[in-house]
């Protein structure tokens, strides 16, 4: 068992008692951005109840002061405390304090808390600000956020403007992009169709969006046919 002694030792003694070599070699494979041997290998119905853990013990808070954390459980941990804390300007706060620190796509992802779910306008001016951002996961994070809160009832079509300004080099910004439009053509076709037809985004998302979208279970074989028309 290994420690770092800028974690919490009980934490990380507890993360690497449920660590599973093979299964860190696995996602070590998954997550290029991490170092191999920040990875111990848990699995996240055990990071869940962990998470649910800390929070009853009422030692959660301090956990998330502890940044930067020295390992990707320790991280993936902090987005699930996140997702479960019930205080809307507390979370904000969090994870614009937590964002920085995120080197992967798979804790940029799992970060989606639910107290947003339902009323999830709160969030539009820390995304506005977060798009803006120099960090690679600071903006997938805040497209990610409009792609799980804001493509149904809170649906307006100035997101997709928002989304469709994004210029970057970086691979991962691009692809949740791609998945943003991808998602939109599904759950508000009439509006997200523009940004293909007129060809308003750079072309390697313009072309990943169309064959995500295509690969939906939830378009029909007509709206797929025409969508490949529209490879660029």
């Amino acid at each position: 068992m290994q420690t770092d002694q800028q974690g919490p030792p009980q934490i990380q003694q507890a993360l690497w008692q449920a660590g599973e070599p093979a299964f860190a070699a696995f996602q070590a494979r998954l997550l290029p951005t991490v170092k191999p041997e920040t990875i111990i290998g848990v699995r996240t119905p055990v990071l869940r109840s962990l998470a649910k853990e800390l929070i009853r013990q009422g030692s959660a808070r301090t956990f998330l002061l502890a940044l930067p954390h020295h390992y990707f459980e320790e991280n993936q941990l902090h987005a699930l405390i996140l997702n479960q804390e019930q205080n809307p300007g507390l979370v904000l706060a969090e994870m614009d304090r937590f964002l920085p620190y995120i080197d992967n796509w798979a804790t940029c992802d799992q970060l989606a808390p639910r107290v947003f779910k339902k009323q999830p306008q709160p969030l539009l001016p820390f995304i506005t600000s977060w798009l803006a951002s120099p960090e690679t996961y600071t903006v997938r994070c805040a497209v990610g956020l409009l792609l799980r809160f804001f493509l149904d009832d809170s649906f307006d079509s100035v997101y997709l403007a928002w989304v469709a300004q994004i210029r970057s080099a970086e691979y991962y910004v691009n692809m949740m992009i791609a998945w943003y439009f991808a998602t939109a053509l599904v759950k508000q076709y009439e509006a997200a169709i523009p940004y293909l037809t007129e060809h308003k985004l750079p072309r390697w998302v313009h072309n990943k969006t169309i064959r995500k979208a295509v690969e939906s279970r939830r378009l029909t074989p007509a709206v797929k046919a025409c969508l490949t028309t529209l490879r660029l």
